[in-house]
């Protein structure tokens, strides 16, 4: 699913216009990304956590020459999810019968 079926989605469970869906789906989008370029985690009760954590500098390896190539340190996003939602995807792999 991608954000534009998101959207539809959301306009239809939430009686919505599709226009002010989207709105709404950029509006949360934006406040996620914001919080974490400021370092904040944002966490959803029994669905997930999204945070930034940091990769430290480090000496790798060129495939090609086998030279020692420095990596810089760098952010990245992390979603971790919550048991809830695990559970929730695992049993929906495998239903019951």
């Amino acid at each position: 699913m991608n954000k534009k079926d998101f959207a539809k989605e959301l306009a239809v469970k939430a009686d919505l216009s599709q226009k002010d869906a989207t709105a709404i789906l950029n509006d949360i989008l934006d406040m996620i990304q914001s919080l974490l370029e400021k370092g904040e985690d944002v966490d959803f009760a029994g669905f997930g956590k999204f945070e930034v954590k940091e990769r430290a500098a480090r000496t790798g390896l060129n495939p090609r020459t086998k030279e020692p190539v420095e990596i810089p340190a760098k952010k990245r996003v992390v979603f971790s999810a919550k048991k809830a939602l695990k559970e929730a995807v695992e049993g929906s792999a495998n239903p019951q019968e």
